[in-house]
């Protein structure tokens, strides 16, 4: 059975009140990746909406021969979608439910509950004097509540807002330190909770990032031409972590005392609550008696600036949305060097709860803009609504890179096969491929591929000693960020200086191929070369030979098992973490001496050291496999130099992401119309009073909650039916009803503010 991951790098945007819906999806994300874990685990079926995601998984396997399994590995966050997403990467990590983020938006994110005692009325007749004001903007003819909220609850919203005018002005109405309590408390339920296994495989990576805004900015050095180096602010401060999924679950992906600083930074609304600074977060540790052991490496690694300043103690921060509401930037820069362990489907998927803000621009394109509109427009609504072309099109470029090199392969594998086959003749194919004679042979086929590409070949190394100096000088810079340079350019510079001292500003030999230097030089430091190299020969088996009818599909899937976990020793050598603890020390001192660091370097990756065990993989999976696949393997392998000089000084990236090209999906109401049509506007409520509406009524908080399990789960089997090749056997539709029923049977003992919700929705579900 042919194998496949489908990928989710998941993106949350702001939207005050709708991330209750966004909530609701991530749900179905969760509760799919769970169903997809059980599934690949031979665990027993789990009931309701997991066992309808099971189903699906296994009737996919058994019609379609593919074994699908679902990773959610990337998750990116802005504002109130920002704690989203942290609390999804924590459930993946950590095999912890998802519940206890329900119970918190159902029943704390309401504006009652999260006001600050300081700012509530003292007694019935506070601020009487503000009753005109409070008639004028509650209750006159063309108010805000009577224009934007549903006559049912204007009642509900007015009182509430009434207690916000009669309260404390000019300071925010809502807590800072107990949202962080209401946060720190969600994480503590979880890991109280139930806890299953991690949903991702062990030592697979998941990144988080959620945007923040620090009020006052820091000073970044920026690189100009004349003046060399100026100093600006910078404002936008990412929050980001990074782990391997382990092996057992109950393991936090960060200390929760970290993950509740990022969800309360992302998520301070201006106005709404308090900017976040770090004093309160020291005091819910010690409200809730537990010590913050990592405090200082946190900072450092979070805002490495205002630590060397000194102004960290200072910093003031403020809802990620006002300068990054669509965090696709972060997510996308999370792919680069991801390991592969079988055929990878990427998505990008983004959950945009009001697409339908667009007809709002067709209906209203005539209307002269007012005073206060622009001011406000200026400020919060255009930044927030920005369009995420700039960061589609990047992923369009490197979709586009990726099939634009599988093309010219593909074009070149006639010549090239032909080349191998000249140049080895019969005896590649009768020998015994034992590691000695792979090794002899593949540094026969560089040489030849070498010596034919002519004077192609000083712009193809060229090209990979750059790509390298490059990767090597990010990895010093990321280690070593005490050095207070605006980039890596500097470094790399550096490198290449003291590198062109030691014979390597020439890197071909006067015969022909490269010069000896250059031959030890990528021996010790050319990843990429090892990575593309197997990733083409993971990329023919998935997509090529496992079509071949003359093929065992047992031997094209122990061949593809075997190339992974060669590919496995390689990336962790990408890995800045296995370079040891005093790494860092190390490269803080390359500007005085690049040469000590990229020894180091060398000596702690040890390449041709894991060439041997990579040979010895290889032969001994050689010798497993029928004759008519070893062939096809060793004409791939040997013949990758001859690919490599060709297509690498052409392609833009250095091959080192995800080798097949990246798919673009958007959840939204819009998408999701199985069960009622008319988008946003005919399901949601928290729409209302310019997205506030569902923080001032759970019977709004649970209408959109629903709607977005509804939503998501409809886009969830979407996305998996869209994974198969080829003619899809069976029927998404029966899928989506079965799934329906499950969601509307498992809300029942929850959902109660609306009686009649969930009888309603039933109806138009059965009526389809």
């Amino acid at each position: 059975m042919r194998q496949k991951e489908l990928r989710i790098a998941l993106v949350c945007y702001g939207g005050v009140s709708l991330a209750v819906y966004m909530h609701g999806v991530t749900k179905e994300l969760w509760k799919l990746a769970s169903a997809s874990r059980a599934f690949h685990s031979n665990d027993e079926p789990a009931e309701g909406v997991q066992g309808v995601y099971r189903e699906l998984l296994e009737t996919i396997g058994r019609d379609h021969a593919l074994k699908l399994r679902v990773l959610p590995d990337i998750l990116a966050g802005a504002s109130a979608g920002g704690i989203n997403a942290v609390f999804l990467a924590q459930a993946i990590h950590s095999g912890q439910s998802l519940e206890p983020l329900t119970d918190l938006w159902l029943s704390t994110a309401d504006v009652e509950r999260l006001v600050d005692p300081d700012a509530e009325p003292v007694w019935r007749f506070a601020k009487y004097w503000a009753q005109p004001i409070a008639w004028w903007l509650l209750k006159r003819p063309g108010n805000a509540v009577s224009e934007s909220v549903a006559p049912e609850t204007q009642a509900e919203v007015r009182r509430k807002v009434s207690q916000f005018i009669r309260g404390r002005w000019f300071e925010p109405p809502f807590s800072g330190i107990g949202f962080s309590r209401l946060l720190f408390d969600a994480f503590s339920a979880m890991a109280d909770g139930p806890c299953g296994k991690p949903l991702l495989p062990a030592n697979h990576p998941i990144d988080l990032m959620v945007t923040a805004t620090d009020f006052r900015g820091h000073l970044e050095l920026l690189r100009l031409n004349s003046p060399p180096v100026v100093e600006e602010s910078e404002h936008r401060l990412p929050v980001a972590f990074s782990a391997r999924a382990p092996g057992s679950g109950g393991h936090d992906l960060a200390d929760p005392l970290e993950l509740t600083f990022a969800a309360r930074a992302t998520a301070s609304f201006p106005g709404a609550f308090p900017p976040l600074r770090l004093q309160e977060i020291d005091r819910l540790a010690g409200e809730r008696d537990v010590e913050w052991t990592g405090r200082q490496r946190f900072l450092e690694r979070v805002m490495p600036v205002n630590t060397r300043q000194g102004s960290v103690e200072g910093i003031s921060l403020i809802d990620g949305s006002v300068l990054v509401n669509k965090p696709f930037e972060g997510a996308i820069e999370a792919l680069r060097g991801r390991p592969a362990q079988r055929e990878v489907d990427r998505r990008f998927v983004y959950i945009d709860p009001r697409p339908d803000r667009t007809q709002t621009l067709r209906e209203r394109v005539d209307e002269p803009v007012g005073f206060f509109g622009v001011i406000l427009g200026s400020l919060s609504t255009i930044p927030r609504e920005q369009p995420i072309r700039d960061n589609l099109e990047v992923l369009e470029r490197q979709s586009h890179e990726a099939e634009r090199h599988q093309a010219m392969i593909a074009a070149l594998r006639p010549d090239v096969e032909a080349a191998v086959e000249k140049l080895f003749g019969l005896t590649l194919f009768l020998d015994r491929p034992t590691p000695k004679r792979l090794h002899a042979w593949r540094a026969k086929a560089q040489q030849a591929a070498a010596e034919r590409a002519g004077y192609a070949f000083q712009s193809y190394a060229q090209a990979k000693f750059t790509a390298i100096v490059e990767d090597l000088a990010q990895i010093v810079f990321d280690a070593a960020r005490d050095l207070d340079l605006p980039d890596a350019r500097p470094i790399a510079q550096h490198l290449r200086t003291a590198l062109a001292r030691q014979g390597l500003d020439r890197l071909s030999a006067p015969s022909g191929g490269a010069s000896p230097a250059a031959i030890a030089f990528f021996r010790a430091h050319d990843v990429g070369f090892r990575v593309r190299r197997l990733r083409l020969l993971t990329r023919r088996l998935s997509r090529e030979w496992d079509a071949d009818p003359d093929i065992p599909d047992a031997a094209v899937e122990e061949a593809r098992e075997a190339i992974y976990a060669i590919l496995a020793l390689y990336f962790d050598r990408e890995n800045v973490g296995n370079l040891g603890d005093d790494f860092a020390t190390t490269s803080a001192g390359v500007m005085k001496d690049p040469v000590a660091v990229i020894d180091a370097l060398a000596e702690r990756r040890l390449l041709p050291e894991v060439d041997e065990k990579a040979e010895r993989m290889l032969a001994e999976a050689l010798e497993r496999m029928p004759k008519n696949l070893r062939r096809l393997m060793l004409l791939t392998y040997l013949g990758f130099p001859f690919y490599d000089t060709a297509t690498l000084p052409l392609v833009r990236e250095n091959a080192l992401t995800e080798f097949d090209p990246i798919k673009v999906d958007r959840i939204s109401p819009d998408d999701a119309r199985t069960i009622r049509e008319g988008g946003t506007r005919a399901t949601l409520r928290g729409i209302e009073f310019y997205n506030f509406g569902a923080f001032f009524s759970r019977a709004y908080r649970e209408n959109d909650y629903l709607w977005g399990r509804l939503h998501g789960a409809e886009r969830m089997i979407d996305l998996v039916c869209s994974t198969v090749e080829g003619d899809l056997k069976l029927d998404p539709a029966a899928f989506k009803r079965k799934v329906f029923l499950a969601i509307l049977e498992e809300e029942r003992p929850r959902l109660r503010a609306d009686p009649g919700l969930l009888e309603r929705i039933r109806n138009e579900v059965l009526s389809r």
